[in-house]
């Protein structure tokens, strides 16, 4: 009897019924309906229902998106999807009850230099922790110590992955034996949106969120994690594989906070307080458009301009006065890349190097006269990861999509500069995360697996470690990696093989950031949360 009652309850037209408005419900049925007799009939009916529940299946995945029960990323990977239960509303609704549960009370020294900037326009004083964990003696003595003696412009940390743009933290020593469960965070709390890294300097860190409809550049207490002030401008940029959010990293110097965003909006910001110098929108003024995915260029500090990667005729590589902004010159017709400029010296003299969608060039820092130049063309003109100075006449530049890379030799005579490739190959293929060279060796991601090779002639050493798509500095002889998937990583910086040290999950979700370290404190951030962690003796 319970069997004709299961069989009448499972009719074709109820199981379709349910199929099309509860796919879950009538995956459940389409496999309690009746088996059918024979052996070859049953196979079939097996494959049958195979088929059906593949179908419902991604029907079930397409109604959970719908319905935001399920969220879906693009990985590194392009190709493989990232799913969670990560719900971006939730996310901005967390951010905004932590930073509103947050004391007001300001330091005196910020409230002081508030009252003497006045009301900084698009600025908010920024909240403070309820009972914020209080920093180590090591860390405030750090903090200490560096606003005493820190140079009036440079800090070493004041820009995307350090001073020299290389990825290498080189204030001291740290710490190489980690618990086995990792490091314990000096804080840990909820960020916005973006894939901007810090900079850090006089003991507040530097970086720019995408907040509901805004973007917003915010200055943190490294010791504490307290943001200190925000500064905000109406711009929502959104692609299909990245998302939405910021994607430079601001850039600080002498006591000011150059934040470029995602659609090229431009300010200048005081860096205690964050009141407005001056702004621009970069796109704008090079009349040109925007790229796939967003201005990625963390603005350049070199003497007393301040340049950037718009593209655009004549407007490719673009200087601004540093305290004004009035341009200085403008260079190039190229087409941005994701790249973001450096100071180099290359073959005796000082120069701008700046990776186009096209071409690697140098530039003279006055004029932006084109020095040299080398052609790198890549699939769909991506060229994200930083280019790296080998010694006095050789850099190296990587690309990922299969590309691979390459070692240019600049030479500089009588008829000027030339550039010429001393080896190229696939051994070593950087999609945005950019490599660091330690003793004669380069250290970065072959795709989504760690690899070495050796700078002066390309030849792999070894390749291992499934990190997908993160990002990695040098510290000492070891190697920091920031995984894809949030964890932290430490690694031994040898060409003999593979060597992990430590590994453990430090924040959560879909990690794109370049971690940033300054005072012995390494800063971590996502979409969705940032981190602290004391990583000096």
């Amino acid at each position: 009897m319970g069997s004709t009652r299961d069989a009448t309850f499972l009719t074709l037209p109820r199981v379709l019924l349910a199929s099309a408005v509860l796919p879950p419900v009538g995956l459940l049925m389409w496999w309690l309906r009746p088996w059918p007799a024979g052996a070859a009939r049953k196979v079939l009916g097996f494959m049958g229902r195979a088929a059906i529940s593949a179908v419902l299946a991604i029907l079930t995945l397409v109604y959970a998106l719908k319905l935001n029960l399920v969220f879906v990323e693009a990985s590194g990977a392009g190709i493989i999807p990232i799913f969670s239960f990560r719900d971006p509303k939730k996310d901005a609704e967390a951010l905004e009850k932590h930073r509103a549960a947050q004391s007001v009370v300001a330091s005196p020294a910020l409230a002081q230099a508030a009252a003497a900037a006045g009301p900084a326009a698009g600025a908010t004083p920024g909240p403070q922790p309820d009972a914020p964990p209080a920093p180590s003696a090591a860390v405030a003595a750090g903090a200490a110590g560096r606003s005493a003696v820190a140079p009036a412009a440079v800090e070493p940390w004041g820009e995307f992955r350090g001073a020299n743009r290389d990825g290498v933290y080189a204030e001291g020593p740290i710490l190489t034996s980690w618990p086995a469960d990792g490091l314990k965070p000096l804080w840990r709390q909820p960020a916005g949106g973006g894939y901007a890294s810090f900079a850090i300097a006089r003991g507040k860190a530097f970086t720019i969120e995408q907040r509901r409809g805004k973007e917003v550049v915010v200055a943190y207490d490294v010791a504490t994690g307290r943001e200190l002030w925000t500064h905000g401008w109406d711009a929502h940029f959104q692609e299909a594989m990245g998302g939405p959010g910021p994607r430079a990293t601001p850039t600080w110097h002498a006591g000011r906070v150059y934040a470029l965003g995602a659609a090229g909006e431009f300010r200048l910001l005081e860096a205690d307080s964050g009141k407005l110098v001056w702004s621009k929108n970069i796109l704008a003024d090079a009349k040109t458009e925007n790229i796939m995915w967003g201005m990625s260029n963390s603005p350049l500090i070199v003497d007393d301009k301040v340049v950037v990667t718009p593209g655009g005729r004549g407007s490719s590589v673009v200087a601004y006065h540093k305290h004004s902004g009035a341009r200085v010159w403008g260079s190039l017709d190229d087409q941005a890349a994701y790249t973001s400029p450096a100071v180099v010296t290359l073959a005796g003299q000082r120069q701008l190097i700046v990776v186009t969608a096209s071409r690697i060039t140098g530039l003279a820092i006055a004029d932006g006269r084109l020095l040299w130049e080398y052609p790198w063309v890549t699939m769909y003109e991506i060229n994200s990861a930083q280019p790296i100075v080998i010694d006095a006449n050789h850099v190296f530049v990587s690309a990922g999509y299969d590309h691979g890379s390459i070692l240019l030799r600049i030479h500089q005579g009588d008829g000027g500069f030339t550039a010429q490739r001393v080896w190229e190959n696939k051994n070593l293929k950087n999609r945005f995360n950019s490599s660091v060279l330690h003793q004669g060796h380069l250290y970065g991601y072959d795709e989504g697996i760690l690899a070495c090779i050796v700078a002066r002639t390309g030849e792999r050493k070894w390749k291992g470690g499934r990190y997908g798509y993160g990002q990695a500095l040098l510290a000492g002889s070891h190697i920091i990696v920031l995984t894809e998937s949030g964890e932290l990583a430490l690694l031994k910086a040898t060409p003999e093989s593979h060597q992990e040290v430590a590994r453990f999950p430090a924040i959560e979700g879909k990690t794109w950031n370049h971690p940033a370290i300054a005072g012995g404190v390494l800063l971590v951030r996502n979409a969705r949360e940032m981190a602290a962690f004391r990583i000096a003796p």
